[in-house]
């Protein structure tokens, strides 16, 4: 968006100077806009150097024949010399910058320019009802030199804003009028115009009368109004719209005051000495006008024509196409002096500069292939690049991203159903000082004390994770085989070279119904996202079950609430009404992973800590029976599970999705908060219809990257500015991570990382495609012309 600049001169004039000058940096009705206020001193010099200058100006195309389109009469001049041109050319170059440079100006330009950045489109508007000021050459000033991409207009002192009925077609309308062209080559328009056919809808009149092109006004929707042929600024700017007639704009006023409300947003006319005919619109409030300022060649008007409607109709500003245009006549200055002079856009501040594309961007046949097969070819790539595994690292970390989210938005309580007895290092040395025999990190007179105590708490089952391989007390050993409520682990064999790849053995002569693994499947770094709930152990293994330690605890709970589990046709775990969807080797962000066993994902709950689980009490006050009656009471028909929390002689410690947040976790937990996790997810999934974590199937996941993919095309080709594009971005960006985290949050794993990748790598072809389209269009564009 271009920078605005008002200059407003007030009502003085050259000969008596400008008392109340002020400059509006913004639209003049927003209050951020900056105003500075100076003066400008009489300089009545400009005023007769001008004049001069366009008394020898028509002498110029006089003495070169050229075809001009204005009727004239003959110049009193008959000798002419261009160096006399030239000379005067810059005497009132020089003029107008002393003159701006005068000390009460002084200040506004000094503020102008601690305020402008030299790279950016400024419209920097001259507000003055004075005609000599409005045909000053104002890009001179040599303020332009060091801004050269702000470009000069012309507008009334108080323009009104009128507000406009708009139309809704996918192309620009051109109302192009053709008039008299008796002496001059007008067809050069025409077909300049007729080239834009793809892109806009054109009405062409040829030398039409006078009923006719008032009826046209009146009809719906035109947006740029085209005159060419004869034309000047008396009366208040005159037409001749055929050989017999002409007319002025008033002769029009109601039909002109239709089509603005209509939605008319620019004229031009490709026509000399136009600024009468400016005035004559400026007072019906049309949003643009663009004329020559004073007789303009054949080749000009042309050659301008050419340039700008190149520069427009590829999407460049009004005011970039124009000062490109205007500068491009540079070029044939050598035959057609001051060339570069004649353009000028009389605008109107209250209004935004019109657009090429003023309605709905029309999407080609060409456009769409290009969207739908680049988007079809990242989504392929992408897919290819996942299921390889490449994105599996970066999946995870958004996976454990909306873990934590969720921990913080959501908070569930505790599981009720579980107990854990915790052992840290003041329970070790507890029993070393009370000359306990320490093997384990639970002695065996520690653990026969404990058994013993929870009588009282009267659980359904307890868990001991911690392995008793060796010799047991015998009068243990006894009540680990007729104790139905006790389960224990053992560690199956492995082929990892780690020092156990036989295993570790059970407790002899325990039932195969209480054993089961206390084994974890980690992914990258030891994170525990993954549940194993069976395996098949190894011939070798001195650990020969199959079921996992929460599985079994899980197992017997539930079978005595009257959830029974079988097998489905699938070969999916069933408890109850629900189904345990299992993992398998391209699941979702896993695509390269070992799924041997029988994996589902863990959904942890959603807690400040995961040590938070469920209730805790540790070792020593429950030997001691530091535990409160009541406390007992609530205590009862639990499942307690026993484990270690202290660091000493395991590796029983992991990470979690919430490792990496210091807020919510500590680095690594013990193996038993986990087991706590993956307990209460099977309960509370059958028995409080929690969700379990789901996934859509491959196909399902590439329709949902392909249809962001989409997304990204189509956002590429709609908005063709940077800052436009880069803002939609962020919106479509915050909008795919609200619905993947908003879809997480109801426990479905939907991709995220694919789409990001996928959108914007085809939001870049299609930048790159269209960029280069255009070129291509614009080199065509200018070869037709």
């Amino acid at each position: 968006m271009s920078k605005l600049v008002i200059l407003n001169l007030g009502t003085g004039d050259l000969h008596k100077g400008f008392p109340d000058v002020t400059v509006q940096l913004g639209l003049t009705n927003d209050p951020r806009a900056m105003e500075f206020r100076g003066s400008l001193p009489a300089a009545p010099e400009i005023s007769q150097l001008y004049r001069n200058w366009q008394t020898l100006y028509s002498a110029l195309y006089q003495y070169y024949g050229w075809s001009v389109r204005l009727e004239i009469e003959d110049t009193d001049i008959t000798n002419f010399s261009e160096v006399e041109f030239n000379n005067l050319c810059q005497q009132l170059s020089s003029r107008i910058n002393i003159w701006l440079h005068s000390d009460q100006f002084r200040k506004i330009d000094q503020k102008l320019r601690t305020q402008l950045n030299p790279n950016e489109e400024i419209c920097f508007i001259i507000a003055t009802y004075d005609n000599l000021l409005r045909r000053l050459p104002w890009h001179l000033w040599n303020f332009f030199e060091d801004y050269p991409n702000a470009e000069v207009a012309l507008s009334p002192l108080e323009p009104q804003r009128l507000n406009k009925i708009y139309t809704k077609e996918k192309k620009v309308k051109i109302l192009a009028i053709f008039g008299n062209h008796k002496g001059i080559d007008i067809s050069k328009d025409k077909y300049l115009l007729e080239s834009l056919s793809n892109q806009a809808k054109i009405s062409f009149l040829v030398e039409p009368q006078l009923k006719e092109l008032s009826n046209e006004l009146w009809g719906k929707g035109w947006d740029i109004l085209f005159f060419a042929g004869h034309s000047s600024s008396q009366e208040r700017g005159v037409l001749q719209i055929n050989q017999t007639t002409t007319i002025t704009l008033d002769k029009l006023k109601h039909g002109l005051k239709k089509a603005i409300k209509s939605g008319l947003h620019l004229a031009i006319f490709n026509s000399c000495d136009g600024l009468g005919l400016a005035e004559a619109l400026e007072d019906l409030h049309i949003p643009q006008v663009i004329v020559m300022r004073e007789p303009v060649p054949d080749v000009v008007a042309q050659e301008f024509l050419k340039h700008f409607l190149t520069e427009f109709s590829s999407g460049q500003s009004l005011y970039s196409a124009l000062h490109e245009a205007r500068k491009r006549l540079e070029g044939i200055e050598d035959e057609y002096p001051c060339a570069t002079w004649l353009p000028v856009i009389c605008q109107n501040p209250l209004s935004a500069p019109m657009t090429w594309h003023l309605h709905r961007k029309m999407i080609t046949t060409k456009s769409i292939l290009v969207i739908l097969l680049t988007s079809l070819l990242a989504t392929s790539l992408i897919m290819g690049v996942r299921y390889w595994g490449y994105l599996q690292t970066s999946e995870l970390q958004a996976f454990d991203h909306f873990m934590q989210l969720r921990s913080q938005l959501v908070t569930e309580q505790p599981d009720q159903r579980i107990l854990i007895i915790t052992i840290d290092e003041a329970d070790i040395q507890y029993q070393i000082n009370k000359g306990m025999q320490m093997r384990w990190s639970l002695s065996d007179q520690a653990l026969a004390q404990l058994l013993d105590k929870l009588n009282k708490y009267q659980p359904r089952s307890i868990g001991l994770d911690i392995y008793r391989d060796g010799v047991v007390d015998p009068k243990l050993a006894t009540r680990f085989k007729e104790d139905n409520r006790l389960f224990f682990v053992c560690k199956v064999a492995t082929t990892d070279d780690d020092g156990d790849s036989d295993g570790i053995p059970p407790p002899d002569g325990v039932s195969s119904k209480r054993l089961s693994f206390s084994d974890f499947v980690a992914d990258d770094q030891d994170i525990a996202r993954r549940q194993l709930l069976d395996l098949t152990p190894l011939p070798t293994s001195l650990c020969p079950t199959e079921y996992a330690f929460n599985l079994q605890l899980a197992l017997d709970y539930l079978d005595k609430e009257g959830k029974r589990s079988f097998g489905t046709k699938e070969g999916d775990l069933q408890i109850g009404n629900v189904v345990f969807q299992q993992l398998k080797k391209h699941t979702s962000g896993y695509q390269k992973v070992d799924t041997s066993g029988y994996q589902i994902l863990l959904n942890y709950r959603s807690l400040p800590s995961v040590e938070k689980i469920a209730q805790q009490v540790s070792l020593k006050d429950v030997l001691n029976e530091k535990i409160s009656l009541e406390s007992v009471q609530s205590l009862k028909d639990r499942i307690v599970l026993i484990g270690l929390s202290a660091p000493t002689n395991t590796n029983d410690y992991w990470k979690t999705p919430f490792s990496s947040n210091a807020k919510l976790e500590q680095k690594q937990i013990p193996g038993v908060f986990v087991q706590a996790q993956m307990l209460s997810q099977i309960l509370s999934a059958v028995l409080d219809r929690r969700p379990l974590l789901w996934w859509w199937s491959g196909w399902m996941e590439f329709l949902w990257i392909w249809g962001w993919s989409l997304v990204g095309g189509i956002t590429a080709w709609y908005y063709s500015k940077p800052l436009h594009l880069g803002l939609a971005v962020v919106v479509i960006l915050l909008t795919l991570f609200g619905l993947c985290f908003g879809v997480f949050t109801l426990a479905g794993w939907v991709p995220l990382i694919p789409s990001i990748l996928a959108l914007l790598a085809t939001q870049v072809v299609v930048v790159l495609w269209f960029r280069h389209y255009r070129v291509a269009k614009r080199k065509q564009l200018n070869s037709q012309l």
